[in-house]
């Protein structure tokens, strides 16, 4: 693709979709056996944290031993050539799995958090060590207050920054790759149509059209995994 060869300045937005290609269940696929009782009011908010900090806490952790079975798919991968070809790269990510991460991506910005990390509730801040003794959740070695996962819950801000970041980058970059994302879910879903009013070349990859598809200028459909590489392939044997 001769885009994909001009560009200079990338963008990529990725969301569930890329994640579900290496095994990760969305978050309501998730609730699924004990947890298939809950709402996502019940295991993600403040308020449900302050209510029952313990399933809250235990309902992440289900969901961390989980990741430790997945790896990175050909979708992963295929991002971290395009950020090694691309001048100026942002790989702005809904996922919280840190797969990315994992698979060698660098240039990243994650609008909903990690789940691998953990935070002071109390404080906004991220704990990389406390004490291991049997308190669920821990406390945190600071303040005292319970530490959370470092994601961001229903009725909660993005994290500071990560948004006017992904938005700069959306307005500045000559091509924009949505990715596995249903383009429902703002802000984020705003970022390609900001790219479209700067005058980018905007490309969807997706196994089912979304609200965004009629205004993409290529809608290749299928899944990342298989699409990336290919796509990779054909634009620097060309």
């Amino acid at each position: 693709m001769e885009a994909l060869r001009a560009a200079r300045r990338l963008t990529v937005l990725t969301g569930a979709g890329v994640s579900a290609e290496s095994g990760v269940p969305t978050f309501r696929d998730a609730q699924t056996g004990l947890w298939a009782k809950y709402r996502p009011e019940d295991l993600a908010t403040p308020e449900a944290f302050r209510r029952n900090p313990r399933l809250v806490w235990e309902w992440y952790a289900a969901r961390r031993a989980r990741l430790e079975e997945v790896a990175p798919n050909p979708g992963h991968v295929a991002m971290v050539e395009l950020e090694q070809l691309a001048p100026e790269f942002l790989l702005v990510t809904q996922n919280v799995d840190g797969l990315h991460q994992r698979a060698g991506s660098h240039r990243v910005v994650e609008l909903h958090g990690n789940i691998t990390r953990t935070k002071c509730f109390d404080e906004n801040v991220v704990v990389e060590q406390w004490s291991q003794d049997g308190s669920v959740p821990p406390r945190c070695p600071h303040c005292g207050g319970w530490l959370r996962p470092d994601v961001v819950w229903f009725h909660e801000m993005l994290p500071a920054g990560a948004f006017a970041r992904a938005e700069a980058a959306s307005r500045a970059c000559d091509l924009f790759v949505s990715i596995g994302t249903s383009a429902l879910v703002h802000p984020a879903a705003s970022l390609p149509l900001a790219a479209l009013e700067r005058g980018a070349v905007l490309v969807e990859i997706n196994p089912q059209p979304t609200p965004l598809t009629a205004r993409a200028h290529y809608f290749l459909q299928g899944p990342s995994g298989k699409i990336l590489p290919a796509l990779l392939r054909a634009a620097w044997a060309a």
